[in-house]
């Protein structure tokens, strides 16, 4: 799960940055203000991708895909492109847990049938 929420956050990173260079055309904001809200959003995402295996790793996350959406108020495409990340997330967090168990079943079925080397 860890590798696919974590590549998830790193494409966010990117899209947060270029959200910020649109953001910057607004004359009603300063680009100090932009720099500071995007500038924590990506450090978010890289901070994250260490968390997500954490207790509350993967609520951060949501509330970060939230975030994102509601960056649209600002910059219109992020309501379409936080809601495609949101949908990333979803299926990473999904998928990811998936794997997880499988990973572990396998390796217990290969532990189960190794004969013990004593």
């Amino acid at each position: 799960m860890r590798t696919l929420c974590a590549s998830t956050l790193i494409g966010e990173f990117f899209v947060i940055g270029f959200a910020g260079l649109v953001a910057m055309k607004d004359p009603d904001l300063s680009m100090s203000t932009v720099w500071t809200v995007s500038g924590i959003a990506m450090f978010l995402c890289l901070l994250l991708c260490g968390l997500v295996t954490r207790p509350g790793g993967i609520g951060l996350g949501w509330a970060l895909q939230a975030v994102l959406i509601a960056s649209g108020f600002v910059v219109p495409s992020m309501f379409f492109l936080g809601a495609a990340f949101a949908a990333l997330w979803w299926a990473s967090v999904h998928y990811g847990r998936k794997i997880d168990e499988a990973k572990a079943r396998f390796a217990a079925q290969a532990e189960a049938s190794t004969p013990d080397a004593a």
